[in-house]
């Protein structure tokens, strides 16, 4: 009781979003899961020989130029081309995430590019400095942008731009005007711009004094390789996993930093020493014999998690499909009950799954095209409720979202930037038997077109009488009980003998044809 008056008395809620941020390192991965009470709220893993390309640096040479495109194709060493389209190519406006912040004493540039003008400066053969802002996907080339960004922790460089802005999730006004002032007396060289993050709400002056240092001597080492290297060539890598999370996640309300190898936690305190020593205490090295992400209770949340079927608390579910072109989700009451009226269940249903849906895109990192497919709701306010809900919950997201209205249809859509693979696609390969189609033929399906190959192979081949076929046991079970008059019968027509064998590396829907005297394998 007395310290929960001191917790209300400095207003902090008691036991109120308790963070931390466990990291496992293993020979060929790290996993990175950050929690909140308990829950896992975010996931990322990176294999440590296929790290990807998404925000690395490089010096690229133009290829071809694609006017119908309107897109430049840049070979940057990496295999596939990487794909440049004009509006990449020329200086880019803030998105709507920031606010821009024009500052004192600042003189602009000459007139700026436009996309026309892209193929005179860029010609087919020129050198050009890209950075990757989307990886390869499927069969798709990289797409890369001339807006070379490098992010600290408090800030965002953009060494090519001169745009200066804060993020608008700071919203406290005083605040805002607190680092418009910070912003004013940092000594930008011309023809640079800055971005405070959202980070950096409440942080000390000399904090972004020493974060734009650090950021401009880390654009002086890319300077000279670009200089010095020929295209094409890598010019800056993006920080590992380990070196995101101390960026992008150590904020001041996460308690600790569980890490289960003794070099990587000393390599993340010499991190974090950079930033703010007072947190390296943070940093926990786990020494238990029971692994970290079991001891946490992660290892069962990541399996739940990535299942097609994920449970709401009040008895709903929902369910996922990821398919080439888009992301659907489908919102069921399930065993929800609630209010005296089956309306209040579903709305509490539809607000719950609003919730775990933004949960789920982070945890899996899905991005694209997304529809969500809500319970039809009596009130066209209960339903721009949810909307609202599903809005407010994506704001944690650091990947740009953007959603629309609830359609009459009851269904919203959005999209989520996508910047890499799904983990989904990382963790799993499509199913060699029903080749991601989620269904397998049945046995009965399996037994019919087994006679009809039967037929077909003995009367191609007249000469062979005997016939061995190697089935799955799980055919062969029914081939042996409910169709064996049929098999028989089968003889009798085509004045032959067959005999079924299993084979258990038969996936089941294949089957193997023999001639049974020479084993020669029938086609």
């Amino acid at each position: 009781m007395f310290f929960d008056r001191i917790r209300r008395w400095v207003r902090l809620k008691p036991n109120a979003n308790r963070k931390e941020i466990a990291i496992t390192c293993e020979p060929l991965e790290y996993r990175v899961a950050l929690l909140e009470d308990g829950q896992l709220e975010e996931l990322a893993l990176e294999r440590r020989e296929q790290r990807g390309i998404a925000g690395n640096i490089y010096k690229g040479r133009v290829n071809n130029v694609e006017p119908a495109l309107k897109a430049l194709f840049v070979d940057i060493g990496v295999g596939k081309n990487a794909f440049l389209h004009y509006w990449d190519a020329i200086p880019a406006a803030l998105d709507g995430s920031f606010e821009t912040v024009e500052r004192r004493k600042h003189k602009s540039r000459s007139r700026a590019p436009r996309a026309e003008d892209i193929p005179r400066i860029y010609p087919a053969g020129s050198e050009v400095v890209v950075q990757v802002t989307k990886g390869p996907i499927g069969t798709k080339g990289a797409r890369v942008t001339t807006n070379i960004s490098l992010a600290g922790r408090y800030l965002v460089l953009s060494p090519f731009s001169e745009q200066f802005g804060i993020s608008r999730k700071i919203d406290n006004p005083k605040e805002r005007a607190r680092l418009r002032k910070i912003l004013d007396s940092l000594d930008v060289p011309d023809g640079m711009g800055l971005i405070f993050r959202t980070v950096g709400e409440g942080a000390r002056a000399r904090y972004f004094v020493r974060d734009l240092a650090l950021l401009l001597q880390q654009w002086q080492e890319i300077n000279e390789k670009i200089r010095s290297l020929s295209a094409p060539s890598l010019v800056y890598e993006e920080s590992d996993l380990v070196q995101r999370t101390v960026r992008d996640f150590l904020t001041e309300d996460v308690e600790r930093i569980l890490v289960d190898d003794e070099e990587e936690a000393k390599r993340i305190r010499d991190l974090v020493a950079l930033i703010s020593s007072r947190s390296q205490k943070k940093i926990v090295s786990y020494k238990d014999p029971v692994p970290l992400f079991e001891r946490l209770d992660i290892e069962k949340q990541i399996d739940s998690a990535f299942g097609r079927k994920v449970d709401l608390p009040s008895g709903g579910y929902i369910v996922i499909d990821e398919t080439e072109a888009l992301v659907a989700v489908d919102v069921n009451t399930g065993r929800a009950r609630g209010g005296r009226e089956q309306g209040g269940a579903i709305f509490q249903t539809n607000m719950e799954a609003a919730r775990e849906v933004a949960r789920q895109l982070r945890l899996r990192n899905i991005g694209g095209q997304i529809v969500i497919d809500f319970i039809d709701m009596k009130s066209r306010r209960e339903g721009e409720t949810v909307v609202q809900r599903l809005k407010e919950c994506v704001r944690r997201d650091k990947a740009k979202t953007n959603i629309l209205p609830l359609s009459d249809f009851g269904l919203v859509e959005m999209t989520r930037q996508r910047v890499q693979e799904s983990i989904w696609h990382s963790l799993y390969i499509p199913c060699p038997v029903c080749h991601g189609r989620g269904m397998v033929k049945s046995p009965e399906t399996m037994s019919v077109e087994i006679q009809r190959a039967i037929v077909r192979a003995m009367r191609l081949h007249p000469e062979i009488k005997e016939l061995r076929v190697l089935v799955h046991p799980s055919t062969l079970e029914r081939l042996k009980t409910e169709d064996e008059e049929l098999l028989l019968d089968l003889e009798r027509r085509l004045q032959g003998k067959l005999y079924f064998r299993p084979d258990p590396h038969l996936g089941s829907e294949q089957f193997t044809l023999l001639n049974a005297i020479t084993g020669e394998e029938i086609a």
